[in-house]
């Protein structure tokens, strides 16, 4: 960093919130953005000045739902979340949540003691660790896809420790965060009391309210202030509607692995879009979700209400055929993931090709993409400062050439990936 702290992105095009302001200079002051300058402005002593002419710079993505990167999955072990947070930068990310598929407490307990460790520690060249996204051993069985059916469970203890919905003890004692626990020997209420102990660092909690259990559940946990989603669920319209009256304020990969919209019964995917309330995660690989879907989606809600996600998997940036696993489970990479059995198991997008398939194929402007990459997921998880370029917001950005491609992103004032051959910065993993 400049002795004054002071650096100044200059030429490039900024996508504000309302509109997108050619030529322009960025004035980054330690981790904040201190000033937007419609022009140049001369470098003062101490200041360094970055040339950015023909890019873009967008506020840094906010991906959540993130199960891996490169061959490694959240759910590897001791290492694997910060392993994939150092890979994110080079494709934008300056921030996301650790997905989880079904697992066993002790795995679960691993994985949110390392977020819990990550979100205490500055960033560096890595991204934002902002709570992890549980796609839960709660959901449907019938719309588990790539969820592991052994690990599902019933929703009808409660998740506030050591009570079942009538307040009588559940049908055994919690394990312990340390404590193996293979697929056939635990309980729902040893899962959530794993998430009670870690309930700070859980961002997202996915379920199906329909299931046994599952509405109760819903109100116990929006009551201790989690965020719940709605996913992996054979809800009618209705009973999606009876949900989000119950706290539910986030739809998990719409169109995805839930009850689609037709003329007499709208379904989850109706209600959802029907609804001011909830926000939606789509995967926007164009496989996942056809172009013309997202569009309909965003123009029903608004980019307001929307918020792209990869569903990434650690097949994520390794090459067509290549291995990797999800959850403990080997997948193949393909034109999305895939297991063994031929099964969809997430996405092999990234959050900088997902900025392009909005901006193209699915039809939104550069402001449209960026409120929905980057400013609705991180007002949506309370990220204050966090999204958005402005003077007083966190310098979290990407810098994207004329294709779109990721050039340079910066977490907190600071360079955490520079693709720019002379151009002073780090390199995060490739």
């Amino acid at each position: 960093m400049p002795e004054s702290g002071v650096v100044l992105l200059c030429g490039a095009s900024l996508v504000l919130p309302d509109r997108v302001v050619s030529g322009a200079t960025l004035v980054l002051r330690g981790d904040r953005i201190e000033d937007i300058v419609h022009g140049p402005r001369a470098v003062g002593e101490g200041e360094a000045r970055v040339d950015l002419p023909g890019h873009l710079i967008v506020p840094g993505f906010v991906d959540v739902h993130v199960h891996g990167m490169m061959g490694t999955d959240v759910q590897d072990g001791d290492g694997a979340v910060a392993t994939v947070a150092g890979h994110l930068p080079r494709r934008g990310v300056t921030a996301f949540c650790p997905t989880t598929v079904a697992c066993d407490p002790a795995t679960l307990a691993a994985v949110l003691g390392e977020v819990a460790r990550l979100r205490a520690e500055p960033p560096g060249a890595r991204a934002r660790v902002i709570g992890a996204h549980l796609e839960s051993n709660f959901i449907n069985p019938d719309y588990r896809g790539a969820q592991p059916l052994a690990c599902l469970r019933r929703a009808t203890e409660s998740p506030v420790s050591g009570a079942g919905p009538d307040g009588a003890p559940g049908a055994t004692p919690a394990t312990r965060d340390g404590e193996a626990a293979d697929a056939e020997s635990f309980t729902g209420r040893d899962v959530l009391a794993v998430v009670d102990r870690h309930r700070a660092d859980v961002g997202v909690f996915t379920l199906a309210p329909e299931i046994d259990g599952g509405l109760p559940l819903v109100r116990a946990l929006v009551a201790a202030g989690t965020r719940v989603s709605i996913g992996h669920t054979g809800a009618t319209f209705d009973q999606a509607q009876e949900a989000i009256a119950a706290g539910v304020r986030h739809a998990t990969h719409l169109f995805n692995r839930m009850t689609g919209l037709s003329a007499r019964e709208p379904g989850v995917v109706g209600a959802v879009l029907a609804s001011e309330d909830v926000a939606a995660e789509i995967i926007c690989d164009g496989r996942h979700v056809h172009p013309a879907s997202v569009r309909a989606a965003f123009r029903a809600k608004g980019p307001g209400r929307v918020m792209a996600i990869t569903d990434g998997t650690a097949g994520a940036g390794l090459p067509r055929g290549s291995r990797a696993t999800l959850g403990g489970r080997p997948i193949t990479v393909e034109d999305v993931a895939r297991l063994d059995d031929g099964t969809m198991a997430g996405s092999v997008l990234t959050m900088d090709r997902a900025f392009a398939m909005l901006a193209g194929p699915c039809g939104a402007d550069l402001v449209q993409a960026a409120a929905m990459c980057a400013t609705t997921p991180a007002r949506e998880l309370g990220l204050v400062g966090l999204g958005i370029i402005a003077p007083g917001a966190v310098a979290d950005l990407a810098v994207l050439d004329s294709r779109l491609a990721v050039v340079q992103t910066w977490i907190a004032g600071k360079p955490a990936w520079n693709g720019r051959s002379g151009t002073p910065g780090a390199r995060g993993p490739s």
